[in-house]
């Protein structure tokens, strides 16, 4: 052979190895999604590489893909691969994609816990942004001995989960969440606020369940420490709470606008007119501003309550049963007057 043809070879191989190296240098080096906003790749924990790369393809260029696929293999990827929630843009490279999907580097949800009712919304809201679907976490709740193992039951469980914000993995399990949960509210119960709520002669647990009815008796923030003062003297004075929200959920009617003597008669142990004390657990998840405002309740001679007849969700106090009974007989006319019954 020819020295100038074996030359033309070995230019034309080392050609090839640079085209191809700026080829792959391109493809991992660049941005791997063509958005610089996040999107986000779900991967469950039966997909395999291959169908990884197919929930990648909307995602990214052919190209970008192939080298993607290509330098994959080399790495090990497809015997790594992991569940979770994945940012595949916001301008990171194919080779820093990668490297998170290959480490399991997950992105973090941003978790609101809302303020519901029960337990089985909860589930069906976290099934809407967290892998489990809304049975899974039903079932956990009701699980009474991964509640006993931390000291809870399906009436208490909702004492824990505070409705502030919280970073979890999009595939975090029911029984981790529980955990995580227990923690947070173990880190929100300093000793400063334990001693409050010991101050008005109840446990955090009770703290929270009283809340719950502050929170759904009032959308007014500024008076629900009253509120909270109200429930307290009553509780201090061995009168029943006689707390309409009570009512609605022992009945699962939270529509209600009118309690009616017929209402009163549910048997719940929640129903807090035929029952004194608390009930055996929250009636929803109550916003941190009724927590706080229980921990931090009025004390005043007010005894009863009732809703204001200007419909604003405001409330009328009184001291005594005659001026509540005024004050009751007003909103009644109220509701007549818009045909609510």
């Amino acid at each position: 052979m020819k020295k100038s043809t074996k030359r033309r070879i070995v230019w034309s191989i080392v050609a090839l190895v640079v085209a191809l190296g700026l080829l792959f240098g391109y493809g991992l080096l660049s941005r791997f999604s063509p958005s610089a906003a996040e999107r986000y790749v779900y991967i469950d924990a039966d997909d395999t590489a291959d169908s990884v790369y197919l929930k990648l393809r909307p995602h990214t260029s052919s190209l970008r893909l192939f080298v993607f696929k290509t330098v994959g293999a080399v790495v090990g990827y497809p015997s790594r691969v992991g569940a979770g929630r994945y940012d595949v843009g916001s301008g990171q490279s194919a080779l820093t994609v990668l490297r998170r999907l290959r480490s399991h580097s997950q992105t973090a949800v941003r978790l609101n816990i809302p303020s519901v009712h029960t337990m089985n919304q909860l589930a069906g809201r976290l099934a809407h942004v967290l892998q489990a679907d809304s049975a899974t976490w039903s079932r956990a709740f009701a699980d009474t001995a991964l509640l006993r193992s931390h000291g809870l039951s399906p009436q208490t469980l909702p004492c824990v989960f505070l409705t502030q914000q919280y970073d979890v993995y999009w595939d975090v399990t029911p029984q981790a969440l529980i955990g995580r949960m227990v923690d947070e509210s173990k880190k929100y119960w300093t000793k400063s606020r334990r001693q409050q709520a010991e101050s008005q002669g109840l446990t955090p647990e009770e703290v929270v369940t009283l809340a719950s009815i502050v929170d759904r008796e009032t959308s007014a923030v500024a008076e629900m420490p009253r509120v909270a003062g109200m429930y307290l003297g009553r509780l201090r004075t061995g009168m029943r709470l006689q707390a309409d929200p009570t009512v609605k959920f022992a009945l699962g009617r939270f529509d209600l606008r009118r309690i009616t003597y017929e209402h009163l008669e549910c048997p719940s142990p929640y129903n807090t007119y035929r029952h004194e004390g608390l009930p055996p657990g929250p009636i929803c998840l109550p916003s941190m501003a009724a927590v706080e405002a229980v921990l931090k309740a009025e004390r005043h001679d007010y005894v009863y309550m009732c809703a204001n007849p200007d419909f604003s969700g405001t409330h009328l106090f009184a001291k005594t049963y005659e001026e509540h009974l005024a004050n009751a007989a007003a909103y009644a006319r109220a509701l007549d007057a818009r045909g609510i019954h």
